[in-house]
């Protein structure tokens, strides 16, 4: 977490649940530079965000010092939603990140409109109780590749804007057990490793296999 000057600039508006809403005031797009705290654990919640470009990691810090990553959300997507006035996680840019801030007006009736913002983060998050619950570590890193595949358009080849120690802070492994699985994955001719954060599926079928 740094504490960096925020640049607002202005770009087209990403599509949003929010944006046709009288109540629901779009900002122009903030730039959080990589590693800049979004928002806080314990600070007061009520907008909403979208992630323009770039990616962001929502997380807890242990009370034995760990991080423990609740969520990553990628191009497109909304985040911030809070069930009561203050937020539970810290939310940070991974890299160069645009987010759109969506203030909702005190008057507005968005009940509608949050309500299956709610249901799908609840979904995401039983989604990742369950890969947690998983006790072979391949299996989870597959789980992962197929969600970050399906949240991409389901394109063979995808990107991972986040780093190997954010994906083991996710599942709940060490950065030299994510390596390992990745590893043990090309050698299997799953996956082809294009780059440190660029990766192509060759074998889906076997990836939902081992996550399924």
């Amino acid at each position: 977490m740094y504490a960096q000057q925020i640049a607002k600039i202005e770009l087209p508006s990403q599509p949003s649940p929010f944006a046709l809403l009288d109540g629901a005031m779009a900002q122009p797009v903030s730039f959080f530079p990589a590693g800049t705290e979004i928002y806080a654990q314990g600070e007061k919640a009520g907008p909403l965000y979208q992630v323009e470009f770039g990616a962001v990691r929502v997380y807890r810090l242990l009370a034995d010092g760990r991080r423990q990553i609740s969520a990553f959300h990628l191009a497109g997507e909304t985040f911030g939603f809070e069930a009561d006035a203050t937020h539970h996680f810290f939310a940070e840019a991974i890299g160069a990140t645009g987010i759109r801030v969506f203030r909702i007006a005190s008057t507005a009736d968005m009940s509608s409109q949050l309500l299956p913002l709610a249901l799908k983060g609840l979904i995401r998050a039983q989604e990742h109780l369950l890969v947690l619950g998983r006790q072979n570590a391949i299996e989870r890193v597959a789980a992962f590749l197929v969600d970050m595949a399906g949240r991409q358009g389901g394109l063979r080849q995808i990107e991972l804007p986040m780093s190997r120690l954010d994906i083991g802070d996710y599942l709940g492994l060490t950065i030299e057990t994510v390596s390992r699985v990745f590893t043990r994955l090309k050698d299997k001719s799953a996956i082809r490793l294009l780059g440190l954060r660029s990766i192509e599926i060759l074998k889906q079928n076997m990836l939902l296999e081992m996550g399924g």
